[in-house]
């Protein structure tokens, strides 16, 4: 009687963690509407990160799609970019898959920062560490949003997650933008 309640015990905590949904702080990047701020439970990840709280500042109205407001990312003719970063509540850790999904749009209004760039997501195993890139979208040239997804099976563990505004690997002169909204929990990819 007792190892098979204790069998029952093990096979419901294994299919709780199966199911287990990891939350980030602030995915919809709410705060007040402010430039040069990062929104709450971020942090900046490279030199000169200074994103901005939309929708009002640099001429962007563009309503969120979830929430208030969403967050802003820009490229620099000088060959800078600004990236986010968050710590995770736990690790991603392989061989298991992840997903999640996310919600990119553009602005030709961005205060002369108007030209399409793209989103790269990496996965970390220390704060602003680059270990493994997760995503690399197209370049994003729509302005509504457009929900993506993120499937990714870590090669190490991940415990942070890092969004940066990226135009290519050679020296660049792109004042763009990419505007970010509505990160969904991160889950276990369906076992086939």
């Amino acid at each position: 009687m007792r190892i098979t309640a204790l069998l029952i015990l093990v096979l419901l905590g294994f299919t709780e963690g199966q199911g287990q949904k990891i939350f980030l702080n602030n995915p919809s990047f709410e705060g007040d509407p402010q430039d040069a701020t990062v929104p709450i439970g971020w942090h900046g990840c490279e030199p000169g990160t200074t994103p901005d709280i939309l929708p009002g500042p640099w001429g962007v109205y563009t309503e969120p799609s979830d929430g208030e407001t969403f967050m802003g990312l820009i490229t620099r003719d000088n060959g800078t970019w600004e990236s986010v970063g968050q710590r995770l509540k736990s690790a991603l850790n392989p061989p298991e898959c992840y997903s999640f999904t996310i919600d990119l749009a553009h602005s030709g209004t961005y205060a002369n920062y108007n030209q399409s760039i793209k989103l790269r997501i990496w996965g970390g195993e220390t704060a602003c560490s680059k270990d493994q890139l997760l995503l690399e979208t197209p370049l994003i040239d729509h302005s509504d949003w457009k929900t993506y997804e993120v499937r990714f099976t870590p090669e190490k563990p991940v415990r942070f997650l890092i969004f940066e505004a990226f135009f290519s690997e050679k020296r660049f002169s792109r004042r763009g933008n990419v505007l970010i909204d509505n990160m969904s929990p991160i889950k276990q990819c369906p076992r086939v």
